[in-house]
């Protein structure tokens, strides 16, 4: 039994390919709907999975022109995180036979696949990964600045999230660190090439500079519709960075960045001396913004990659304060009134203060010359 998967974003396509691989089908894969085209006409496949938010033309394309061989009696499913009610309907009236919305589980698709085409006889050699796998509405990049981080680095939670959320590609960018994270990095990605990448930077540069390099690393990778990081400790975990998303894909922000306001419900927790210097210096940063932040320094944001260039074309001034400076930028490009609609500040659920920072008191005193910096040279 003969499956055509087409999909622009081959960390989708990846992962489809190898479940249904493992369940015993035959696969070919194209990324674009015109290499999808192509493919059909030579494999002459018994199901064709097809997204519809595609680069080069939408999937309802792809379905018109295999509904026009009236001779090939190949089974149509779509599989996307469109989920507007007209394109469905549009999609069934073209004569799809299903049609999935993500984010949706790998075995909800065998499942619905096999309903549609059947069972194939599976070798009993190939192992067929366990757990339950999502594939994600969107394709999300992450960077995780790391300055050694040997003992720090929560490499299983890291390695669980990729392995169970398909569609997130997360990027490690070594800070020239001088104790063994690069040699946990790449046990790390051993195996999980396709979705976990090493940056590797030959000195340490300070987080601002390695975020700023894993930024613009990913926003070359087309595949991606939203990029953000998120700090080495987890201290905001993968469950409100998953929520930060949705808010982004869900609105018209350029820009969700996470906050650790205290309130009921919400689990935050700080040094009683960091929640203090923190007040302090959140007042001067939005005396210096003019916008009203609570918590701009929150090591967890994702943003449209549209904004990247914006936002990380230069180096920033300061090694600490990038997250200002950022924003600051927002402003400079949009302007205060449009920059404001752009970003969103949602308060986190989560959020922990793992021991070990790299930010001393005594590097707490030097950020408020560092902000006086960036007021004298963004003024």
């Amino acid at each position: 039994m003969k499956i055509l998967a087409i999909d622009d974003q081959q960390l989708i396509l990846l992962s489809v390919e190898k479940r249904l691989k493992e369940l015993g089908y035959t696969v070919m894969t194209a990324n674009s709907g015109q290499k999808g085209m192509e493919l059909f006409d030579s494999f002459d496949p018994d199901l064709v999975l097809v997204d519809i938010n595609m680069t080069d033309m939408s999937g309802l394309e792809v379905v018109k022109y295999i509904k026009s061989k009236g001779e090939n009696k190949a089974q149509v499913m779509v599989m996307s995180g469109n989920t507007e009610e007209n394109i469905i309907i549009d999609g069934f009236t073209l004569g799809i036979d299903d049609y999935m919305k993500k984010p949706v589980s790998l075995d909800e698709m065998a499942a619905r696949i096999k309903r549609l085409i059947g069972v194939p006889k599976v070798n009993n050699n190939v192992k067929v990964t366990a757990g339950a796998r999502m594939l994600q509405k969107n394709c999300v990049g992450v960077v995780i600045p790391c300055y050694n981080e040997e003992e720090r680095l929560l490499s299983i939670e890291f390695k669980d999230f990729a392995h169970k959320n398909l569609g997130y590609h997360l990027c490690f960018v070594n800070d020239g660190s001088t104790d063994n994270t690069l040699e946990v990095l790449k046990k790390l990605q051993d195996g999980s090439e396709s979705n976990i990448s090493i940056y590797d930077c030959a000195k340490n540069g300070g987080k601002a500079e390695a975020v700023r390099q894993g930024m613009l690393f990913l926003e070359k990778d087309e595949q991606l519709d939203y990029i953000g990081f998120l700090d080495a400790d987890l201290s905001t975990d993968f469950r409100d960075f998953d929520d930060l998303v949705e808010t982004l894909d869900q609105s018209s922000f350029k820009i969700v960045s996470g906050s650790r306001m205290s309130r009921m419900g919400a689990n935050i927790t700080k040094e009683s001396a960091r929640k203090i210097i923190s007040m302090t210096i959140n007042l001067i940063i939005r005396t210096i913004l003019r916008m009203p932040f609570n918590d701009t320094q929150c090591g967890a944001k994702v943003m449209d990659r549209s904004v990247v260039p914006i936002l990380f074309g230069k180096p920033f001034i300061t090694k600490w304060l990038f997250d200002v400076e950022m924003f600051i930028r927002m402003r400079k490009h949009y302007g205060k009134t449009e920059a404001k609609k752009l970003i969103c500040e949602q308060p986190l659920k989560r959020w922990i203060h793992a021991d070990g920072s790299k930010l001393s008191m005594k590097d707490s005193v030097k950020i408020v010359g560092q902000l006086a910096k960036i007021a004298f040279v963004y003024r």
